[in-house]
Formats: C-alpha cells, sequence, structure tokens
C-alpha cells in the first residue's frame, strides 16, 4: 500500500478545513446536484433534500445530519474534501430514498428453521419482522451489509465518479478493517466488498483466511444475484442463503434444541457486533441501513402520513436549531485579511423589533443631543454650497479630449487653439459614500464617568448612536450615501428576533451542538457578527425608528433589560450586546468591502470601538493600512481605550460623550473636504476648506494626509 492509499484528509487540510462549517459549506456547494439525484431516484420533482440534526426520510423530504459529512473526513484514502463531500452526500442520500422495508408479505416457506414455530395461517410481517423471526440478528445484519452494497451499486450507476471515490476510501480502509478479525466478520466484509464491485475477487481471496474464504467462495454465485438483484424483499432472501452458508462453515453457530432462549438470544447478538463492527470500519456509515433500530428511526419523519407539513413554525420551534446554526455559519462569507489570515463573519440584519422603543429614542436622542451640545441642524455647514455647486457641475472643456467645438473657427482666429476640442457629455461629479462602524459589545453599555466624578451613565454606544444620528443628518443634507453596522461577537440574532425568540433558539442551539460537536459548541455559537442597520441602497429614513430605538436602549440598558423581562415576545433582543472580544479586523476588511463594492469615489470609514481587537493589534494596523491605502479614509475613534492609536493612522482618543458625536461628525466633515480637493481645481473654497481644517483640533494625523 502506498503512502497516498494511507493518506488522511486530517493530515492533508488545515483545522480551519477540517472544521464542521467548512466541512457543511462544501456540501452546499453541491447540494443542488444531490436533490437532483434524490429527485431522479425517486421520480418526485418536489422532493426537498435538507441538512437536520438526525437523518430522516419521508414521501416529501429527505433530512441528512451533516454529522455524517464530516465522519468521511476521517478516512484513509486518496482523495480531496471536494470529491469526499459530494461522495458522501450522494451516499447519504441514495440509502435514505431507496430505503423502504415497510412491505408486508408472509413468511416464505424456504426461510423457516426446524427448531423455529411457523406463522399463523394469513399472517403477514414487514420484511424486517420477518428476518428477525426466521434468523435472528445475524441474518439482519448480512442483510443490510448486502443491501447496503446493493443500493450504492446500482442507485451510483450513473455517477462514476462519486462511485470511484466510494471505492477509494473502501478499498483504502480494507486491510486495516481485516486485520484482527474473525472468520464471521471477514466474510462479511467480503460480502460487502463483493455485492458492490469495490475489490477485484482476486485480492479478496488473498486477504481472508481458510474458514472465511471457503465460505465466501461457496457464496460467489450468491452475491452476483445480490448486485442486480430488483428490491430488498429478493436481497432478503439472498442474505438468509448467506446466512445458511456461513453455518455451513461453522462462521455462526447452528441452534441445538435445548438452547436456552437468553442464551441463544446474547449468542445472535454478539455475532451481529461481531459482524457490524467489522463492517462499519470499511463502509461509511449511513442510519438508514445501519440496524433495524436506525432504520425505524429515519422513517419517523417531520409529516404526518396526510403530507401536510405539522412543523412549528420557526417563532415557537427550537428542535433543530442547532443545526440552522450550523448552517448560517457554514454560509458566511470568510474575510481575508492581508496578513494571511481569515475568519467567518456572520452577516445579519438588526432586529426589527428594536423599532418598538423608537418613540422614547427620538425624545431621548433630542435631550441628548442638546445635553452634550451636538447641533443636528444643518450639519453640513458650509460644505452644503460646495456640494450643491460639485453636484450641478456638467460640462468640462479640455484641449486634449472630445469632439471638435462647432465655434473651432472664431477660437482658432482668437489664439485659443487649446478650447479647438471640448469634451460633452462627461460628468466630473465625484461620488462620496460614508459608512460608520460602530463596537456593539456589552461593554459599550458599561456606565463611563460624567462630568462629576459621581456622575456615570451608559454614554459609549448611546454617543455612537447620536453621532451616527448626525452623520446621517448630514449626509443626507449633502447628498452622501451613508451606512452604519453594528459589530460584536456572540450567537447571532435574525432580523424577525423578539427578545423570547433570541434566547430560546440560542439556548436550544448550544444544547444540540454540544451534543453533536462537543467542544465545537462554543466557537459555533459565539461568531462574529456584522449588523447592517441601514444599508447604502435604502433610504435613511426607513432605518430612522430602528437607530432611535437603538439610541434608547443603549441610554437606558437598565430599563431595557427590565422591560425584556417583563415581555419577551414583545420586546426587542436586547441579551445580544454580550461581552465579548471582538474582531475588529474582520468587520473593518468587510465594511470597506462593501464600500468600495458601492463605486463611490471618495469614501470615509469611521470605525468605533471601546477596547481591544480579540485578533491581534498587528492584524487591525495591517487591515487599515491596507484599506486606507486603496483610497478609503478609515477614521478610528477610540471610547476611553488608546488601542486606535497604534492601529488607525487617522484616530482620535475621546472620554466624554458630546466629544465623541463632534469628533465623529468633524472628522467626516474633515475627509469629505479632503475629497472635494482631490478634483484637482485650486479654487477659493478649497483654500478655505484647507486653512479651517489646518486649524481644526480634531484628528491632527488627518491635516498631514
Amino acid at each position: 500500500m502506498t503512502l497516498r492509499d494511507r493518506s488522511l484528509l486530517t493530515e492533508i487540510l488545515p483545522p480551519e478545513e477540517r472544521a464542521i462549517e467548512s466541512v457543511v459549506g462544501r456540501y452546499q456547494r453541491v447540494a443542488g446536484a444531490v436533490t437532483r439525484v434524490a429527485r431522479t431516484l425517486t421520480g418526485r420533482e418536489e422532493l426537498r433534500v435538507t441538512l437536520g440534526s438526525t437523518s430522516k426520510a419521508s414521501e416529501h423530504e429527505v433530512v441528512i445530519d451533516p454529522g455524517l459529512f464530516q465522519a468521511a473526513y476521517g478516512r484513509r484514502a486518496p482523495v480531496t474534501a471536494e470529491e469526499t463531500a459530494l461522495a458522501s452526500a450522494l451516499h447519504e442520500v441514495i440509502h435514505l430514498v431507496s430505503s423502504d422495508f415497510d412491505e408486508c408479505r408472509p413468511l416464505p416457506d424456504r426461510w423457516l428453521q426446524d427448531d423455529l414455530p411457523g406463522p399463523q395461517e394469513g399472517e403477514e410481517f414487514t420484511l424486517l419482522e420477518a428476518l428477525d423471526r426466521a434468523g435472528g440478528p445475524p441474518a439482519e445484519a448480512l442483510f443490510f451489509a448486502v443491501e447496503d452494497a446493493r443500493q450504492e451499486r446500482q442507485g451510483l450507476e450513473a455517477y462514476p465518479g462519486a462511485r470511484s471515490v466510494l471505492e477509494d476510501l473502501y478499498r483504502s480502509s480494507l486491510r486495516g478493517a481485516l486485520a484482527g478479525r474473525g472468520p464471521l466478520a471477514r466474510y462479511t466484509i467480503a460480502c460487502f466488498m463483493s455485492v458492490g464491485g469495490y475489490a477485484p475477487p482476486d485480492r479478496l481471496e488473498r486477504l481472508l483466511d481458510s474458514r472465511s474464504g471457503a465460505a465466501w467462495a461457496d457464496s460467489r454465485a450468491v452475491l452476483d444475484k445480490a448486485s442486480v438483484a430488483a428490491q430488498p424483499w429478493d436481497t432478503a432472501d439472498l442474505a438468509m442463503q448467506l446466512l445458511a452458508i456461513a453455518k455451513a462453515h461453522s462462521l455462526i453457530q447452528q441452534s441445538a434444541p435445548d438452547d436456552q432462549p437468553q442464551a441463544r438470544q446474547e449468542r445472535e447478538q454478539a455475532e451481529k457486533e461481531a459482524m457490524t463492527d467489522g463492517l462499519d470500519r470499511v463502509r461509511l456509515f449511513s442510519p438508514a441501513v445501519q440496524d433495524a433500530d436506525h432504520y425505524n428511526e429515519i422513517r419517523r419523519g417531520a409529516e404526518d402520513p396526510s403530507g401536510l407539513d405539522l412543523r412549528p413554525a420557526r417563532m415557537d420551534r427550537t428542535a433543530g436549531e442547532g443545526t440552522d446554526q450550523l448552517l448560517m455559519v457554514s454560509q458566511a462569507p470568510v474575510i481575508y485579511l492581508p496578513n494571511g489570515q481569515s475568519g467567518k463573519l456572520a452577516v445579519a440584519r438588526v432586529p426589527d423589533s428594536f423599532r418598538s422603543f423608537s418613540d422614547r429614542g427620538r425624545t431621548a436622542l433630542v435631550n441628548a443631543a442638546r445635553d452634550w451640545n451636538v447641533d443636528q441642524r444643518q450639519v453640513g455647514g458650509e460644505l452644503h454650497p460646495l456640494f450643491i455647486a460639485n453636484q450641478r457641475r456638467g460640462l468640462r472643456s479640455g484641449f486634449d479630449a472630445g469632439d471638435l467645438s462647432p465655434h473651432a473657427a472664431l477660437l482658432l482666429g482668437g489664439g485659443l487653439y487649446q478650447r479647438m476640442f471640448e469634451r460633452r457629455s462627461v460628468s466630473t461629479r465625484r461620488s462620496y459614500a460614508v459608512s460608520v462602524l460602530v463596537d456593539g459589545s456589552a461593554s459599550m453599555l458599561q456606565p463611563r464617568r460624567l462630568s462629576a466624578p459621581r456622575d456615570r451613565r451608559p454614554w459609549g454606544l448611546a454617543a455612537a448612536m447620536l453621532g451616527a444620528w448626525t452623520l446621517a443628518a448630514m449626509c443626507n443634507e449633502l447628498r452622501v450615501d451613508f451606512e452604519v453596522a453594528l459589530f460584536n461577537r456572540a450567537f447571532v440574532a435574525q432580523v424577525d428576533d423578539t427578545e423570547w425568540t433570541y434566547s430560546r433558539r440560542r439556548a436550544a442551539a448550544i444544547s444540540e451542538l454540544r451534543q453533536s460537536h462537543g467542544a465545537a459548541a462554543d466557537r459555533l455559537t459565539s461568531t462574529v457578527n456584522h449588523y447592517v442597520l441601514s444599508a447604502f441602497h435604502e433610504p435613511w429614513r426607513r432605518s430612522d425608528d430602528l437607530l432611535a430605538g437603538l439610541f434608547w436602549t443603549a441610554a437606558h440598558a437598565g430599563d431595557a433589560g427590565v422591560e425584556a423581562r417583563r415581555n419577551p415576545r414583545r420586546t426587542p433582543p436586547v441579551s445580544l450586546f454580550e461581552k465579548g472580544a471582538n474582531v475588529d479586523e474582520l468587520n473593518v476588511t468587510y465594511a470597506a468591502g462593501r464600500l468600495v463594492n458601492h463605486g463611490a469615489r471618495v469614501r470615509v470609514l469611521v470605525v468605533l470601538a471601546d477596547g481591544m481587537t480579540r485578533g491581534s493589534v498587528e492584524a487591525l494596523a495591517r487591515s487599515v493600512e491596507e484599506v486606507d491605502g486603496r483610497g478609503t479614509t478609515v477614521l478610528g475613534i477610540g471610547v476611553g481605550d488608546d488601542t486606535v492609536v497604534s492601529a488607525y493612522r487617522h484616530h482620535q482618543v475621546i472620554s466624554r460623550p458630546d466629544d465623541l458625536a463632534n469628533s465623529m461628525v468633524a472628522g467626516v466633515r474633515m475627509a469629505l473636504r479632503r475629497g472635494l480637493a482631490l478634483d484637482g481645481e485650486d479654487t477659493w473654497w478649497i483654500r478655505a476648506g484647507r486653512q479651517q481644517t489646518a486649524s481644526s483640533p480634531l484628528m491632527p494625523e488627518l491635516r498631514s494626509a
């Protein structure tokens, strides 16, 4: 066996590529193909193939447990991760749609043994009941081994690529599975490999011992019939013949007339466990063809016999939340940093339920603006006429481009050669966009000192929301595109969440993922989140109520928490503001990317945080440097924390709420003024802007830019 045959995906892939969310992400890329295969096999175009906490199958839906994919990644085989994802998904869906053993028939006479009582006249059994009555646990084990291979051989006949992946997986595991196994386990494995056509007969003959080899040789004709059997009852009949051959070669002990029932049951159960234990070291696990208990479990689908989906709505459902969270993480965008590191970022909308606090929020905003001396009227100031003039500028003439002027003769006669050509219908108006990124962790809600030493209030996030509100007014006044987002690290909320649904989903997801994925549950439920409050393409007034509600939540966090406890079904999910370390660099890179994709030529990103990034200051600094180098001005504002000094070229550290809101506005105004200067024309209003910028005490680094 070569080194390639012994390779493990866990030896090839880095740890982050072996994580369950990455495995599920690979499946998501082939999910459409898997669904088409399932519909082709069943002939039901309405069949749904989804992921769930446990595998299930019904007439209308097939649910696959994503943990089965990850189990395939631990197999020794010369296959890639993408091949394993597709092959294991097809393998599972084929077994789920092909396994139907509920048809009732009379017990065949040839299955009856002399020491067993015959059935009553007219009595019928399901397939698994008949096998259990006629042959016991060993017959069941042989049936599932043969039926497993038969379904794969026939179901994957039209998909040779996926079949070859399974062949590599099984062949590379064969020698290790046979080593140290008894003759009965070896015989069962050989039957599986023969029916599936996964190993040539000469290789199997070399690997089997004398007892199992002799039994397998006598079974060759039966195994050939099993590979082309038409339906499960035919497979069961052949499995009973294999059982008789195994007994003839003393691989399975014959029952004596004086055997005690308890002793017989224990012996047969031990024989079944020996057979399945060896076989499971070769084949991929699939509950549909594992044993009778697993099969009966998956047949209990999510739908009732009438075909109506009786699962509760998402608002009240907690079962499967772990799988929903896993799917969300697997589909989250991967953010790549300049230092080569990367990470998942869960992108969501701020829950609409924060609008329920909007009335109180508007009143609180007006009072805070007055108390903190933040002017919200005509915020654009002297920039307003400059931006209006810039937007109205239309044609620009030039000697080096455009069409020949209709006044060329007059221009030539007047000696104005440079005016002979003029550029027509070319807009020189510059486009502007401002993005505000606010730390939304629980530390921003902690009480902070105001003017008096004993006057402590939670003003960090509130002042940030007031600054965003004021910036929104300025950008609306100047007709500048504007976006605001929150970032934190916690269980991600959904747009329709309330405190009730959020807390229930979180508890259910953590519980389910801890059972299925152990220590990975913390990573899967405590994600790096980016909440978009208002996007560039949306009118700002559409998010006005949302920001007002967030402001009231931040300014009166205690009162918001009391309301959430009193009436959790109506209040917003205030518990999403968990105290967790953020990963600022992922959010900065993502927000900058949204700015670039928006298409504005002058871009300003304001980042407000009150602590150190969970990643590294070096990674954050390199991310900010790259964003800045690509034409986006990044302003870092630290609330009582000087991390911004090390990470941001343009920075400001503040310790008062009035400084926070005013610093945000002043920094953006200077950046926009600098953008006007980039038009390349030295006019009086640009010179005035430069003089005012030079005299401003805020953000001295921006003056030298």
